[in-house]
């Protein structure tokens, strides 16, 4: 136990982890397109995040949530712009 429990994947998925405040703060304090490519951009980190801690922890689930989690945001993503263009 101890040094050998924390891989480069780990701390791959802690790194990408810290960008994720950033898109929040996009979301919430600029126009509605910028939020929109913030909310691609977080949900392709946490897709990214599912893979690293897949890979971290031998996991095959997280592999198939990550991919579930690409799918469902791409179409979350076409979705909120079919609704946004009403307003733009």
């Amino acid at each position: 136990m101890g040094a050998g429990l924390v891989n480069a994947w780990l701390w791959a998925a802690v790194a990408l982890l810290v960008m994720l405040p950033a898109c929040l703060w996009v979301c919430m304090r600029h126009s509605a397109l910028d939020a929109l490519v913030a909310l691609e951009l977080a949900s392709t980190i946490t897709t990214l995040v599912l893979l690293a801690l897949a890979q971290g922890y031998r996991r095959d689930p997280f592999m198939d949530l990550a991919l579930v989690s690409a799918l469902l945001s791409f179409a979350g993503a076409l979705t909120f712009a079919r609704f946004l263009e009403r307003w733009v």
